[in-house]
């Protein structure tokens, strides 16, 4: 975990001052249908569970996935079964499109397409590695339209970046290479994974990474205080410009990709928000929202959209209409009796119950906590997880709180604001993940 002070004390304090003043003009007008209705006949909901403890990021533990067509409270408790459902060789961090998963499997040999029918993995089609190889979890990607997908990452010597251009219909591999970023100074290994993204406004690719003096993990004495910037043209795969960012700090989820939790969103108008943190003398891990406005390509100085934050940001997902849904720690929540006796003794562990969701507002930065029948929600165990999703102008969040016997999920309607209580998850298990997927 990165642990470094923070130097930049009158840059953020201006940061702070300046950011929520006035609405930007990149600001996304007001949207009052953010998104056209679907028919939600045609999709399902697949839930990923472990067993015996929460998975995710590199746990050895059983993952079972479970598919289900509503999330609605007439579903009651959503009981799991293991027969068939275990993913075996196959991760839990994996991506997603329309009917289909893509994942480097547990072998590291092959990508491979596949889905999950009758709660079974059927693959549909698989390719071996050709020059570049990658290993399970180690990777981000970016779609780069519906059928073409880019796989990065470092090479095994965590010195170079790596990419693949896969075709999606068959994993045809359309081309491969090294990028050529700048070389380091006082640095030699590469983050794992980096995190990718494509902005279609100016059809470039942003790859978000930083450079350590080891591999593994690393103390900030041994990093780059500030991480880096590629962007890349999709076409040539060349990058055109290298930028550090402009405050000390690292991307969320900078060892796995994107590949279980959100960590970049877009609104509207297509500016480009990326989840970070930093670590204070005090040792709180602080979020923050950096913002690239649409047009440009160096992150907006004036800009914070997570300001006061109380602990490490993990997730940012778009509502519509400004709004975001965060993820987030409380890195000074209080430990139960019953926490500490199963052995979790800080707010930082893994399994803590310090974790919750909160609505903010992009333009002046207000959160709301959420909240159900006039209550905020307890805090939610599980750092490694990514329990909602944006589904036909609502948002399905999941909630392990340590009071409820199942996890409970929560619907909170984008148009209104309202949130009601939806199905419940089987507590004999812990529930990690969601996924929306398209049916046959």
């Amino acid at each position: 975990m990165r642990k470094f002070k923070f130097t930049l004390i009158a840059f953020m304090a201006a940061m702070m001052a300046l950011s929520f003043t006035a609405c930007s003009d990149d600001d996304p007008e007001p949207n009052p249908n953010p998104d056209p209705e679907v028919n939600e006949d045609n999709y399902h909901f697949d839930l990923f569970v472990t067993v015996d403890k929460h998975g995710g990021m590199s746990s050895k533990n059983t993952t079972i996935v479970h598919s289900v067509n509503s999330l609605a409270a007439e579903q009651g408790v959503i009981t799991v079964k293991r027969e068939g459902s275990e993913l075996g060789d196959y991760s839990m961090e994996t991506i997603s499109k329309g009917k289909y998963y893509y994942q480097i499997p547990a072998t590291n040999d092959r990508f491979v397409k596949y889905q999950i029918k009758n709660n079974a993995v059927q693959v549909i089609a698989e390719r071996p590695f050709k020059t570049n190889s990658y290993k399970v979890r180690a990777y981000t990607h970016a779609w780069i339209d519906d059928n073409t997908l880019i796989i990065m990452s470092t090479n095994g010597g965590k010195d170079q970046v790596i990419y693949t251009k896969l075709n999606a219909k068959d994993l045809t591999i359309l081309d491969e290479g090294t990028l050529n970023i700048p070389d380091p100074t006082n640095w030699t290994k590469l983050t794992s994974s980096g995190i990718l993204t494509y902005r279609k406004s100016d059809n470039r690719l942003y790859y978000f990474y930083y450079w350590k003096e080891k591999a593994g993990l690393t103390v900030a004495s041994e990093q780059e205080p500030n991480f880096h910037t590629a962007i890349i043209n999709p076409v040539t795969m060349e990058v055109e410009k290298d930028i550090k960012s402009p405050v000390e700090g690292e991307m969320a989820g900078s060892a796995y990709g994107e590949l279980m939790q959100n960590c970049v969103m877009y609104d509207e108008a297509d500016n480009l928000y990326l989840a970070c943190f930093h670590e204070e003398a005090s040792g709180i891990e602080k979020g923050m929202l950096l913002r690239i406005k649409v047009g440009a390509t160096e992150f907006d100085t004036s800009y914070n959209g997570y300001q006061n934050a109380d602990g490490k940001l993990m997730t940012v997902q778009y509502l519509g209409n400004n709004k975001a849904l965060v993820y987030a720690r409380n890195d000074k929540a209080p430990i139960s009796d019953k926490a500490a006796a199963a052995g979790i003794k800080k707010p930082t562990a893994i399994d803590a119950f310090s974790h919750y969701y909160t609505v903010i507002d992009l333009a002046t930065g207000t959160k709301t906590r959420l909240s159900y029948d006039g209550k905020e929600i307890g805090y939610s165990g599980g750092r490694f997880s990514q329990r909602s999703v944006i589904f036909n102008n609502k948002a399905y969040i999941g909630v392990n709180t340590e009071e409820d016997a199942n996890a409970v999920i929560y619907i909170y309607d984008i148009k209104t604001g309202n949130v009601e209580k939806g199905a419940e998850v089987d507590g004999r298990f812990y529930f990690d993940m969601i996924r929306v997927i398209e049916n046959d």
